[in-house]
């Protein structure tokens, strides 16, 4: 069942987007950029009525190589048929790990001539595994590179079909010569969807042309001279004509399967809008077989049977690096140039020069300005091994095209410093999301695995780890089959050896908050919520079980008398709670986000949580959003807390801890809970107007003195990445996709006060936990991939 977002929603949507492209960010740089598609890819009406009739055989039982979930607006059956079919086909021929969620109207176009027309959601820039940051991937085709969902609220492409055409709708393939196929504009238009598509704009009064965000079909598709389409200024004259004459594809694959000629795209005289560019030559490839499938034009009785060899080439060429254009001049030199610390070396970051476009860089040379030795590169960072621990030093970055070499950017002084030891706990699984607990006075640690999807769980018997599957392996005795995602939460109840372990976490494809528990023999499983029979609204003072989106974070506690699991409703951007007394059923409460009586906010809230009992009260913190500029940034934000003792719904007391100054714009990222002797240590991130949206600080402060808030930046280390985590003295946060720790309780808080735990860099951030083993502390984290833990 997909969850459909209420109007409060939108906001929620926004505002995850801009988090996930602050933080689901490649190594290189610490976020990746998005912006909204506004180019359709049309597919019109051809007028020809000699067309050979052709019949379309059955389909070949294919493997899929990806899955494709359509959302139908007012469809007819037949016409679903149609569409699943053109599905079957792209998922046998398109790879990619992340569903591809298609938006699919039937309404009447506005345009008569217009058969179908397909857009992506967004495009994507300098996300982890683009092969070329400076270009910018469609959303179904950037997810496929990254390998996971880079907007989870949005589907990944919209499809908007005429339904005044005369179609065949007898679902025979065999349209006659007045009919047209509605297989065959699916076929044609999920290819624009996917990436087969230029981002350019035309001005038709003055012939000036547009082409700000270059797609990766914009870096492949070249003037007849050899210029490339992406390297042409914008907006100029010279692009417009680019546009109206001759172009054609310059990837290795698509020349190939043309036998050795470069294909001709269509670009007619008189741009078309929707049309030019963005297809193939109607004239040169209208006649060519399976091959005909991108050409602007369906005529009747014509059918499109499969994407064809040349379609599928060109696809694969834009999942590969274009190869650089022409110089036009030097490059500038690289910007934001960084030396951060690593052990026995220097992990060195820098930006693309400003005129990357025209200067066409083909590598980087970095210089260890003490030794003098180089290292070339084609992309930031750099890691510069063989370095002393303890020693200073400094380094020099410098772009180099065809026609030379750039001046110099020169880092700041860096001196590296030995991270910590790692044991690898589970060889098998990564630990993307890691919590721990004391069960049964030894510790236990809930984990997943991203490869596999499932949840897993470690207990310590006193001399060795016993591993077990959790869920999400294949959905026996209330499992799940699906795979797990978000925040796992765990907390005991009980005393001695007879506790019982709990723990929440979510479903990726029903977007349900799940519910388990483990005796230390047996577990049983529930759906908190998530699976009601409709959304709840927020408005709604009575509170009961939703079809919200409950997937994206939780928090619970275990007092004497109940288990508390917190959670945000991302339908809705409130924070919900759920409370279970023995063997009674879940009671559902509204906790923040709705109202601004008794405290609360009508912020967009709980991003992140994390919840502590301290033996008589109950704290949530959480983030909350405010307000977001035009750009859609996140301008004003807040920390807060809630309070309460007990378990009763109207006696939580909230205090805002911080909120957006010109000291720190922005909030929105994690958040972390200890207890300190008799009081609760928070800390959060916040961002400065120099370094904005990136996060540039650690803050933190005692809640009996709220008024005291220290705060840290950390230049020397990195950007801090998605996840924080306390022990109440040293709070671990992620450096540049690494590891480090925060030691509170220094009293000179400069740079010496942060220590190295991880050096490599990982994919992505992963959340890390404290795991006392045998009275030794350690630090529970992923390290090249396996979950391990480290001591110094």
């Amino acid at each position: 069942m997909r969850k459909i977002p209420s109007k409060k929603a939108w906001a929620s949507a926004i505002a995850l987007v801009l988090l996930a492209s602050i933080f689901s960010a490649p190594t290189a740089q610490a976020l990746f950029k998005v912006i909204p598609a506004t180019q359709w890819g049309n597919i019109y009406a051809g007028t020809s009525t000699d067309t050979k009739s052709e019949t379309r055989g059955k389909a070949a039982n294919a493997v899929a190589k990806s899955k494709f979930d359509v959302q139908y607006s007012n469809f007819p059956d037949w016409a679903k048929k149609e569409v699943q079919a053109a599905v079957d086909i792209w998922a046998a021929n398109f790879s990619s790990p992340v569903t591809i969620s298609v938006d699919a109207s039937w309404g009447r176009s506005s345009s008569w001539g217009i058969l179908g027309s397909a857009r992506p959601t967004n495009f994507y820039s300098g996300f982890a595994g683009a092969p070329d940051p400076s270009l910018w991937y469609t959303s179904a085709l950037a997810n496929s590179l990254a390998g996971k969902d880079l907007d989870k609220t949005n589907p990944e492409m919209i499809i908007q079909v005429n339904s005044g055409a005369a179609w065949n709708t007898r679902g025979d393939g065999a349209p006659s010569n007045n009919e047209y196929d509605l297989e065959s504009v699916f076929l044609h238009e999920i290819a624009h969807g996917l990436g087969f598509l230029s981002n350019d704009s035309y001005d038709s009064f003055y012939g000036v042309a547009s082409l700000d965000q270059p797609t990766p079909f914009d870096a492949y598709a070249q003037t007849e001279d050899g210029r490339r389409l992406a390297d042409l200024p914008s907006p100029s004259l010279e692009l417009g004509q680019a546009l109206t004459t001759s172009l054609v594809w310059a990837g290795p694959l698509g020349i190939k399967a043309n036998n050795g000629v470069k294909p001709k795209l269509y670009t007619p005289s008189q741009y078309e809008s929707g049309s030019s560019t963005s297809h193939l030559d109607e004239a040169t490839f209208s006649t060519a077989g399976l091959d005909s499938v991108m050409t602007p034009n369906l005529d009747p009785g014509e059918i499109f049977k499969e994407p064809g060899a040349l379609l599928l080439a060109m696809m694969e060429d834009m999942r590969n690096k274009p190869p650089a254009g022409v110089a036009t001049g030097l490059p500038a030199a690289p910007r934001n140039v960084q030396a951060y610390i690593a052990d026995s070396a220097g992990l060195i970051s820098f930006d693309p020069p400003v005129n990357i476009r025209t200067a066409q860089v083909t590598e980087y040379i970095v210089k260890n300005l003490k030794t003098g030795v180089e290292k070339k590169a084609f992309s930031s960072p750099v890691v510069i091994s063989g370095l002393k621990n303890g020693t200073s030093y400094t380094f020099s970055v410098a772009a180099k095209n065809s026609l030379g070499v750039s001046e110099v950017a020169v880092t700041k002084s860096m001196t590296p410093q030995a991270g910590w030891k790692s044991t690898v706990l589970d060889t098998t699984a990564d630990g993307k999301s890691v919590t721990s607990t004391v069960f049964n006075g030894l510790p236990a640690i809930a984990y997943s695995d991203t490869r596999s999807g499932d949840l897993k769980l470690a207990t310590f018997n006193g001399t060795a780890w016993k591993k077990v599957t959790v869920d999400g392996a294949g959905g026996s005795s209330g499992r799940t089959s699906h795979h797990i995602t978000g925040q796992i939460s765990m907390c005991v109840s009980g005393s001695g050896i007879k506790q019982t372990l709990h723990l929440f976490y979510s479903d990726s494809t029903e977007k349900d908050l799940r519910y388990s528990t483990y005796n230390g023999k047996n577990f049983t499983f529930d759906v908190v919520d998530g699976n009601g029979a409709e959304v709840n609204d927020y408005s709604e003072p009575v509170r009961v079980r939703s079809s919200s989106d409950v997937s994206v974070s939780n928090a619970c506690v275990a007092t004497a008398s109940a288990i508390q699991v917190f959670y945000r409703d991302e339908s809705q951007g409130v924070l919900l709670g759920a409370i279970k007394k023995k063997s009674a059923p879940w009671v559902y409460e509204m906790i923040d986000g709705d109202s601004k009586v008794d405290g609360r906010t009508t912020g967009d809230v709980g991003f992140h949580l994390h919840a502590i009992f301290d033996g008589a009260k109950t704290f949530i913190a959480y983030d909350s959003v405010v307000t977001m500029n035009q750009k859609k940034e996140i301008t004003a934000g807040a920390i807060r807390v809630a309070t309460r003792t007990g378990s009763d719904a109207n006696t939580w007391s909230y205090q805002t801890l911080d909120i957006s100054t010109d000291d720190a714009l922005v909030f929105g990222y994690d958040v972390a809970l200890a207890r300190v002797g008799s009081d609760v240590l928070i800390t959060w991130l916040a961002t400065s107007a120099a370094s904005f949206p990136k996060p540039n600080q650690i803050r933190w402060a005692l809640l009996n003195k709220p008024l005291e808030i220290s705060k840290i930046t950390t230049e020397s280390f990195g950007t801090p990445g998605e996840y924080l985590s306390t022990d109440g003295k040293t709070i671990l946060f992620n450096c540049q996709d690494r590891l480090c720790a925060l030691d509170t309780t220094k009293k000179d808080l400069g740079q010496s006060a942060i220590r190295l735990i991880r050096s490599t860099q990982g994919s992505e951030p992963t959340q890390s936990a404290w795991v006392t083993v045998k009275k030794v502390k350690y630090v529970l984290a992923t390290v090249s991939g396996k979950l391990a833990l480290l001591k110094p």
